[in-house]
């Protein structure tokens, strides 16, 4: 489907894993670093691969599959969470879907945005941004223009409306793929350029002020690029958040995420003046957000260090390195000098703990405190100690006293909560603009 406008995302991400390998090896820093001990001699370090992939592998390597897995990394955009990754667990508690039930440790499988820490974060490069002698030369290079974030027609229904406050105040272009004698059902105002190369949709881009999301493609690499680009990205805030339970895209995928927005990690990581969100159909709030864009002059360009060419060399020389998952003994990386224990409130998963002291979630630290002594370095008492099967342990229970903890440690989760369970949490702090690393990490 890509030249009719098809999803990308996972093709940027594949392109930029294969040049980051590529510039590892002319720099001096080859992948495996001796992280995984080698039996007998071996033609590859680490196998790179998707769902699709990895179910080919299984049928194709017999037995071998087992001796093998350890290397495996997954890339897999939306996350998945250790409940649906073992399948006896994920059957029996009501986790179970098309994907994961692969037993796998959980860090093998490597994201586009850091949005489950469960899994690694592996992301992208974003489109260079202008240099500061261009920025310096043509700080008004930007004309009165917004380009839609949205290739294919469908994206657009029920939202013309929205699209027509935008034109009010700029002319707005698009950029969706319409085959030969199709007659458009875009609005009359709309500017479209058909499907664009790479070369001429970033030109349009680095004219534009405004991108403007649609509600749908949710999380891609656009965004980002745009925002590198120095255009503003509008989008919509949910008036329900979308998660697998209430949404048909999200449905069957591994993850119990709530996405209350587009694009949720340009909301959080990123925020005004480069992002804002809001609801489509406050007429009011969507105009004075679009006033707000124009009122700034120019919207400096900006690029996450985690997606720069830098960040993410750094990123996946730390993980080529350091991440060892054909070892039987506790991980080492990242080391326990960065974790931060944190007991969480009644219904909250650590993911949002660890968040509200401006920390992540770090699944390979769990082990640290799995055992009665992180319960009474945090003044607990138990009157019960008991081991279990449960992705929401280590826990502990006020009523009663109980305290638990987790016996398979492919279910050290940081999602996940209980009503009745207030969780121990393994946070730690992270590199400004690299969270997927901690100071003592690299």
């Amino acid at each position: 489907m890509v030249e009719r406008g098809g999803p990308l995302g996972e093709l940027v991400q594949w392109a930029d894993l294969s040049a980051c390998f590529d510039n590892l090896r002319l720099i001096g820093a080859p992948p495996g670093g001796g992280s995984c001990p080698i039996q007998r001699p071996l033609t590859f370090d680490l196998i790179y691969t998707d769902y699709h992939g990895l179910a080919h592998l299984h049928g194709a390597m017999g037995l071998a599959f087992l001796h093998y897995q350890c290397r495996f990394r997954i890339l897999d955009s939306f996350g998945t969470e250790p409940a649906f990754n073992l399948d006896t667990y994920a059957r029996s508690h009501g986790y179970k879907t098309l994907w994961g039930s692969w037993a796998l440790q959980p860090l093998q499988y490597m994201t586009m945005f850091p949005h489950t820490p469960d899994n690694s974060f592996l992301g992208f490069v974003s489109a260079e941004e202008a240099s500061e002698e261009e920025q310096k030369t043509d700080p008004n290079r930007k004309e009165r223009i917004a380009v839609v974030y949205g290739k294919q027609e469908y994206m657009w229904q029920g939202k013309s409306e929205y699209v027509g406050l935008i034109s009010e105040e700029l002319e707005t272009h698009a950029t969706v793929y319409q085959p030969p004698g199709h007659s458009s059902n875009l609005p009359s105002f709309i500017k479209n350029h058909g499907l664009l190369s790479q070369d001429d949709f970033l030109q349009l881009m680095r004219r534009a002020k405004v991108f403007v999301g649609l509600g749908f493609p949710y999380e891609g690499p656009a965004p980002i690029e745009a925002i590198s680009l120095g255009c503003a990205f509008l989008q919509p805030r949910f008036s329900t958040s979308h998660s697998s339970d209430s949404n048909d895209f999200y449905s069957g995928k591994p993850t119990t995420r709530q996405i209350s927005s587009q694009h949720p990690y340009a909301d959080a990581f990123i925020g005004k003046p480069h992002v804002w969100t809001v609801d489509l159909t406050n007429k009011t709030a969507v105009r004075e957000a679009v006033r707000a864009i124009l009122r700034t002059e120019v919207v400096t360009p900006f690029t996450p260090r985690e997606f720069t060419c830098e960040g993410m060399l750094e990123r996946v020389h730390a993980y080529v390195t350091h991440q060892n998952f054909c070892s039987k003994s506790v991980p080492i990386w990242p080391p326990q000098s960065a974790l931060r224990l944190h007991l969480g409130p009644l219904g909250q998963s650590c993911v949002d703990v660890c968040q509200r002291s401006s920390h992540v979630c770090e699944p390979a630290l769990f082990h640290h405190l799995n055992s009665p002594a992180a319960f009474s370095r945090l003044g607990l008492g138990c009157s019960s100690m008991k081991q279990g099967v449960n992705h929401l342990f280590p826990s502990y229970s006020p009523w009663g006293r109980h305290c638990s903890l987790q016996q398979e440690p492919l279910l050290f989760s940081c999602a996940g909560s209980d009503p009745k369970q207030r969780r121990l949490c393994p946070c730690r702090a992270h590199i400004f603009g690299q969270v997927a690393l901690c100071l003592d990490c690299i």
